[in-house]
């Protein structure tokens, strides 16, 4: 009976010693899992500028005495490079750049609303083939530029058309992406120190310009309008240091379509175009649970 009785003593202690065990391991599984092992339930938040490039588009203009289109314009963007007007609080939305606020629903997925200030400027001053016509009344100064267009090679003057979204091209948009850890190909075991990540996503939404324009001599109109839809891709890469901070590189390419651009004051005066476009973008930000 004796030796019965021992024997379950030490069965009970050999149960509450490995429950025990099983516990102080569990918690320190707990308290040495790192930071940024799991995002699930962070928030994020960056700010930063980017360069761009377009593609060639038909730019139609319309309004009353004139419809005509000029065929395969180019454009390049307005940088400011590396300015103080980034980070000053009045002036910061003057260079061309990029903010997004997101929310991580899992560990590797997230979702963001974004703002794209990008400038989009046609070249002007080039001969470009036109067609369409220009019939205004004579008693307007635009009546000089009455004609018929043929296709054929026409001077677009800068008295003739200003034509720039430099306030800008503004694509606001949500965006679904995918954040991958790839910290452990390059050898890093502290990702709480650093950590490498990859990005991918895709997003859409509206262009919201402010269109500067001057057109046949009427009166300069910039005021800002919705004026279509893009959809985009990105990829890029984060690094973030110290649990919280980050630096990330994005590539953002997509596709731009605005059928209803405000050129004057006249609503009914209106201009159109689509283009491909080509985004480079360098932002910080940070990583965190409220």
């Amino acid at each position: 009976m004796k030796n019965a009785t021992q024997t379950k003593l030490a069965l009970f202690s050999l149960i509450l010693f490995s429950v025990f065990t099983t516990a102080q391991e569990t918690q320190v599984e707990i308290n040495t899992e790192k930071y940024t092992a799991n995002n699930k339930g962070k928030f994020f938040i960056s700010w930063g500028g980017n360069r761009e490039t377009f593609s060639k588009s038909d730019i139609r203009f319309q309004g009353e005495g004139y419809d005509f289109t000029i065929h395969d314009a180019s454009a390049k963007d307005k940088p400011k490079g590396w300015h103080i007007d980034y980070i000053n609080p009045t002036r910061m939305t003057i260079p061309q750049t990029n903010v997004k606020v997101g929310y991580f629903i899992s560990n590797k997925y997230n979702i963001a609303f974004g703002v794209d200030h990008m400038k989009y400027v046609m070249k002007r001053n080039k001969y470009k083939n036109v067609s369409g016509y220009i019939d205004l009344p004579e008693d307007e100064e635009g009546s000089i530029y009455n004609q018929e267009f043929s296709g054929d090679s026409y001077f677009v003057s800068e008295d003739f058309l200003k034509f720039e979204h430099t306030n800008g091209l503004n694509y606001v948009y949500l965006e679904f992406n995918r954040f991958d850890d790839i910290s452990s190909l390059l050898k890093i075991n502290n990702t709480d120190i650093f950590q490498i990540n990859l990005t991918e996503g895709f997003g859409a939404g509206a262009l919201y310009p402010k269109t500067n324009t001057t057109l046949l001599q009427k009166e300069r109109y910039d005021e800002f309008h919705v004026a279509g839809y893009g959809v985009s891709l990105n990829v890029g890469l984060n690094l973030t240091f110290y649990k919280y901070f980050f630096i990330e590189t994005d590539l953002r390419g997509g596709f731009i379509n605005m059928p209803d651009i405000r050129t004057t004051s006249n609503s009914n005066e209106s201009a159109s175009q689509h283009f491909w476009y080509l985004q480079r973008v360098i932002s910080v930000g940070g990583r965190f649970r409220i």
